[in-house]
């Protein structure tokens, strides 16, 4: 199973969108699976506020994981993990338009060109496609080494 259907399966099963994210990453995080869904349990619905997307959420924290903090330098670790944060966010919101949750549950988001990985699943739960492109976004920058 990839990323990116488990990602969905953990969605699909009723874990929101923070908690399906993050979960997905729970191989190179070294979260658990547990801790990840515990973790992120008030992240969704916007933080039950409708503001920043659950899925984002998952993905700050995922890089937060997979960045952790010098302790000999933690203003330089805030800030590479802030900018990896923003550059994530950047990402998104260009594939989407927006950030918050209460937009985008309102916008038409549907699987595109744009979003290879949640194309090729057949998604048509909004979502479902902003879990899966969050995860994409995720992977892609991992890739790319930041």
């Amino acid at each position: 199973m990839t990323r990116y259907e488990r990602a969905a399966e953990y969605h699909h099963k009723g874990f929101n969108c923070c908690q399906a994210v993050l979960a997905s990453f729970h191989d190179v995080t070294g979260l658990s699976e547990q801790t990840s869904f515990d973790m992120g349990g008030g992240f969704g619905a916007g933080a039950q506020t409708g503001e920043l997307c659950g899925a984002i959420a998952g993905a700050v924290m995922t890089l937060g994981m997979l960045t952790p903090v010098d302790a000999e330098d933690p203003v330089g670790s805030k800030r590479r993990t802030g900018a990896l944060a923003k550059e994530f966010q950047r990402r998104f919101k260009e594939k989407f338009g927006d950030l918050r949750c209460q937009t985008l549950l309102k916008s038409k988001v549907e699987a595109t060109e744009a979003t290879p990985a949640a194309a090729d699943l057949g998604l048509t739960n909004r979502c479902d496609v902003l879990i899966v492109t969050a995860v994409e976004i995720l992977e892609e920058m991992r890739q790319e080494g930041k």
